[in-house]
């Protein structure tokens, strides 16, 4: 278990352990979804994670949903 302080501003800070398994770094977007319970943090996939053994992750009609996605982001 973890505890962490949340700043006046809403911010927190995700324990170093956590961040390590989840591979989360610096610029790494989450999701943040409301489950009723509390606040679930989930790491989004990146083209990174859609390419070569990241079709783990995805079908390819997916990958080319998600990329649509980012690409529009960067519009």
């Amino acid at each position: 278990m973890y505890e962490v302080k949340v700043t006046r501003k809403g911010q927190t800070t995700i324990p170093i352990e956590l961040r390590k398994k989840y591979g989360i770094t610096e610029g790494t977007r989450l999701k943040v979804v409301d489950t009723g319970d509390g606040i679930l943090f989930q790491p989004l996939l990146t083209t990174i994670n859609l390419a070569g053994t990241g079709s783990s992750y995805a079908t390819p009609t997916e990958m080319k949903k998600k990329l649509d996605e980012l690409r529009n982001e960067d519009l």
